[in-house]
Order: C-alpha cells, then sequence, then structure tokens
C-alpha cells in the first residue's frame, strides 16, 4: 500500500509516521490498492471486538482492510 504526499494537506505533510501512514488517527488518505476481488461488509460486534465474515474460498488468502468510515 502506497500514500503519496502530494494528496495530503500540507498540515498533515508535517506529521508523517516513519513509514509514510499518518501519525494522527481519523484523518482521510487516498489509498490504491490492486486485488482480486472486492467485498463491502458492515463489522459486527463480536465480544469486545468486531467482526466479518468474508467467503469461505477465500480462506488462507492474504486480504486486506480498509476504513471507509
Amino acid at each position: 500500500m502506497k500514500i503519496s504526499l502530494t494528496d495530503m494537506p500540507e498540515e498533515k505533510k508535517q506529521k508523517v509516521g516513519k513509514e509514510g501512514t499518518p501519525a494522527e488517527a481519523g484523518g482521510k488518505v487516498k489509498l490504491e490498492v490492486y486485488g482480486e476481488e472486492m467485498v463491502e461488509k458492515i463489522v459486527k460486534l463480536s465480544g469486545n471486538s468486531g467482526r466479518v465474515y468474508l467467503p469461505p474460498d477465500w480462506v488462507g488468502c492474504r486480504v486486506k482492510i480498509i476504513r471507509i468510515d
């Protein structure tokens, strides 16, 4: 995943961490991700964490989760 500093407002550029990720939570950034398939789900409460069910044929595959709101 690559985050471009040109897509960030000037004040956010000052607060970028070592790995190019925003240092403060809550800021929006533009992400470009390449993959095979995409599903959009709502995270459900599961004990004291969240859970998302994915298709069984995705078991063993690498996935990336991006919070969009």
